[in-house]
C-alpha cells in the first residue's frame, strides 16, 4: 500500500492532452469548492485539486504553518507529473501559494506554466495592513473569521466541529501572516488577478499591483461581492473559463466556445 500523501487529484472527464489547471484553496478551506467546476471546463481543461495537509483525506496530518516548506513539498510532488502546459488558480492563501510555487518551479528550471490566476489577494510585494490574527485568543479569532465571512457559521457554533477545524484554520492564517516577500525578477507567465468589489481587506489597487509580478500578459477582473466573492458570484466561473481558454492550443486558429 502506498503511504505517500496524495497531493494532487486530477478530476475525470478530460482529454489526456488537456491543459491542466491546478487549484489551491483559501485559508481554512479545501478544494472541495472547486470540484463542481470541472463540468464547465471539460474536456479541454483538466482540474487538478491540491490536497494540503490538515484537511479532507489528510486531516490526520498537521497543517503546515510556513509557506516555504509547503511550496517545496508541492514542487516535489508536481514535477514528476508536470504536463507540457498548465496553469494555477488560487484564492487568498491559494493565490500566495500559486505565486510562490511558480517562482519555485522557475528556480528549478521547470517550464510549461502559462498563467496564474490569483483571486482575493493583494500583490505580494505590498505590506499587510492588518495585524496578525492567527495567535489571537479564540473569541477574537472567531470574530475575525466571522468578519471575513468565509467560514460557515454553523461550524463555528458547533463546539466539536470548531475544535476539530480551528487548528487547521489557525495554521493557515499563520502561514499567510508570517509570509515575507523576497524581491525577485517578475514571472514570465501571464497573471490574471481577480478581486471582490466589496472586499474591504483587498482593495482594487492592491489587486492591480500584481502587474509588477509579471513581464507577460496581465489582466484584472473585479466581481461583485466581499472577500469570498468566489462563493457568491455567478459570473466567476464563466469568466475564468473564458480566460483559461485563451491558453489552449489553437491548431485551427479558432477559440473553443
Amino acid at each position: 500500500m502506498n503511504s505517500q500523501p496524495k497531493w494532487f487529484e486530477r478530476l475525470p472527464g478530460t482529454k489526456d492532452e488537456a491543459l491542466r489547471l491546478f487549484c489551491f484553496p483559501y485559508a481554512g478551506g479545501s478544494t472541495q469548492v472547486f470540484r463542481s467546476w470541472q463540468r464547465h471546463f471539460s474536456p479541454q481543461v483538466a482540474l487538478s485539486l491540491a490536497h494540503l495537509p490538515g484537511r479532507a483525506a489528510r486531516t490526520a496530518e498537521p497543517a503546515m504553518k510556513a509557506l516555504k516548506p509547503l511550496v517545496h513539498a508541492l514542487a516535489d510532488a508536481i514535477i514528476p507529473q508536470m504536463p507540457p502546459a498548465f496553469a494555477f488558480w488560487g484564492h487568498s492563501m491559494g493565490a500566495l501559494i500559486s505565486f510562490e510555487l511558480a517562482r519555485e518551479l522557475r528556480r528549478r528550471n521547470q517550464h510549461g506554466l502559462v498563467a496564474i490566476f490569483v483571486s482575493g489577494r493583494g500583490a505580494p510585494q505590498l505590506p499587510d495592513p492588518y495585524p496578525p490574527a492567527f495567535d489571537l485568543p479564540e473569541p477574537e479569532f472567531i470574530a475575525e473569521l466571522q468578519r471575513l465571512n468565509g467560514t460557515p457559521r454553523e461550524l463555528l457554533a458547533h463546539p466539536e466541529l470548531k475544535d476539530f477545524f480551528l487548528p487547521t484554520i489557525r495554521a493557515d492564517f499563520e502561514l499567510v501572516e508570517t509570509y515575507v516577500y523576497e524581491p525577485g525578477e517578475p514571472l514570465s507567465c501571464a497573471i490574471h488577478a481577480y478581486g471582490g468589489l466589496q472586499d474591504e481587506t483587498v482593495p482594487a489597487a492592491s489587486v492591480r499591483a500584481w502587474r509588477q509580478q509579471t513581464s507577460g500578459a496581465f489582466k484584472v477582473r473585479m466581481f461583485p461581492g466581499d472577500h469570498f466573492f468566489i462563493n457568491s458570484s455567478a459570473d466567476l466561473v464563466p469568466v475564468l473559463r473564458r480566460d483559461v481558454f485563451d491558453y489552449l492550443p489553437k491548431p485551427a486558429g479558432s477559440r473553443p466556445e
